[in-house]
């Protein structure tokens, strides 16, 4: 038996979801994916301005790719981005 691939859901959701992606074509799949990719970032987004209402825009994509790929990435983006250099706690 293989594990699922998720921990809060049951077997039997899982089955059904399982079926309903093999049933899906491969350009429905990766239309599928792409949704739920971008809902994924854009509920990171809302967190972010939620903690930090402050923040503008690029502050809050400055945040994100801070929290996804390191503070690194994100200081390069900010001075792209911004202009300048910004300093993370």
């Amino acid at each position: 038996m293989t594990k699922p691939y998720t921990t809060d859901t049951s077997n039997e959701a899982d089955s059904v979801q399982l079926e309903l992606w093999r049933s899906m074509s491969g350009q429905e799949r990766i239309q599928k994916t792409v949704s739920l990719s971008l809902s994924l970032r854009n509920m990171a987004f809302e967190a972010i301005r939620k903690r930090h209402p402050e923040f503008t825009d690029d502050q809050i994509r400055t945040k994100f790719i801070e929290l996804s790929y390191g503070k690194e990435l994100a200081s390069g983006f900010a001075e792209w981005k911004l202009g300048r250099t910004v300093e993370f706690s």
